[in-house]
């Protein structure tokens, strides 16, 4: 890879993101509105990131 930084924009809040160099699968969180985001595709410096649905546990209470 021939960039340092990735950059892409949250799909909820449309906050442009900077980060280091990841793969396609890894999880982030958008650090405005702490969405969990994972990065669908990488290319040319630039990430596809889509929402990943927050599974809550129920401890029957």
């Amino acid at each position: 890879m021939s960039s340092a930084t990735l950059t892409g924009a949250c799909p909820e809040c449309e906050t442009e993101l900077t980060v280091p160099p990841v793969v396609q699968g890894e999880t982030l969180s958008c650090p405005e509105c702490m969405l969990t985001l994972r990065v669908e595709g990488v290319e040319d410096g630039a990430l596809t990131l889509e929402m990943v649905e927050v599974q809550l546990r129920d401890w029957g209470q």
